[in-house]
């Protein structure tokens, strides 16, 4: 094992998760909040498509994906040869409805085999008191179960998604973190997280992390980065790494791919993709 120990991934393997993992020192975890908290002071509150695939946008989210102590755990998981195909930002400002319901990763990803591993690195405190992430321990064992859209409002999630039979939530564990801790779940573990009333952001990131043998079944273009090891597959469309943080050449590259994402994650409903 590279970072986890053996009852670490065991945990994982039985679970669907494990938390929490130290991957950045409180300084490197500060400093990434300071870049994200500089373009927000400049542009205004990351929002839409710039909270996707943002590692396609900004260089320092390039070297966080690519940051050895997460992927010496991602590796622990999946493998040593490793691709990144996609990664979001999660944030909830003080006093936010916003939500994410009960949901699998799995059911609009299209991709296949299930062995996908999210890591949500957190940038802030995410704590009970500002809406932390919680899971239902062993969901990750079940096959894909069905859900509803009900595209709400407040629903961070792309279709406001939302499992379709009864989540018994007394079973459910907090994911507490502090800032440069992560979680690691399983794409097929059923998560979610409330509100956050307190007073501060809730800040995370997370990435979404897939062996190279992983593919896509639905959709006919999806791209993804390489971050360690060989990719003797070819499944995906290399990405193109930010040569500067919101370059000319970043931009055009992140429409195009997010593009083709978001026609993956909202197909069959009508709607046109939201960029």
């Amino acid at each position: 094992m590279k970072m986890l120990s053996p009852e670490a991934v065991e945990h994982y393997r039985t679970h669907g998760y494990h938390a929490p993992i130290r991957v950045l020192s409180p300084d490197e975890a500060s400093q990434m909040r300071r870049h994200l908290e500089a373009h927000e002071s400049v542009h205004g509150t990351l929002k839409g498509p710039m909270r996707h695939k943002s590692h396609l946008l900004f260089t320092w989210l390039d070297g966080l994906i690519r940051h050895p102590a997460i992927l010496d755990a991602v590796e622990d998981i999946i493998g040593p040869n490793i691709l990144v195909w996609g990664s979001s930002f999660f944030i909830k400002e003080p006093r936010d409805p916003g939500f994410v319901s009960w949901h699998q990763d799995s059911t609009y990803w299209g991709l296949d085999p299930a062995d996908i591993v999210t890591a949500w690195v957190a940038l802030s405190e995410s704590t009970a008191e500002n809406g932390a992430m919680r899971v239902i321990p062993d969901s990750h064992l079940m096959e894909q179960v069905p859900h509803r859209d009900t595209f709400a409002a407040n629903n961070l999630l792309s279709r406001g998604q939302e499992i379709a039979v009864d989540v018994d939530d007394a079973k459910a564990q907090m994911l507490q973190l502090q800032p440069g801790e992560m979680s690691l779940h399983h794409v097929r573990l059923i998560h979610g997280s409330d509100p956050n009333p307190s007073d501060r952001r809730r800040i995370g990131f997370a990435i979404r992390y897939l062996p190279t043998y992983v593919r896509q079944i639905v959709g006919t273009h999806d791209a993804a980065t390489l971050v360690r090891g060989v990719d003797e597959f070819g499944n995906f469309e290399p990405e193109q790494r930010p040569d500067a943080d919101l370059s000319e050449a970043a931009l055009a590259f992140h429409a195009q791919v997010t593009g083709a994402h978001q026609q993956i994650l909202m197909r069959g409903t009508g709607r046109p993709p939201a960029m």
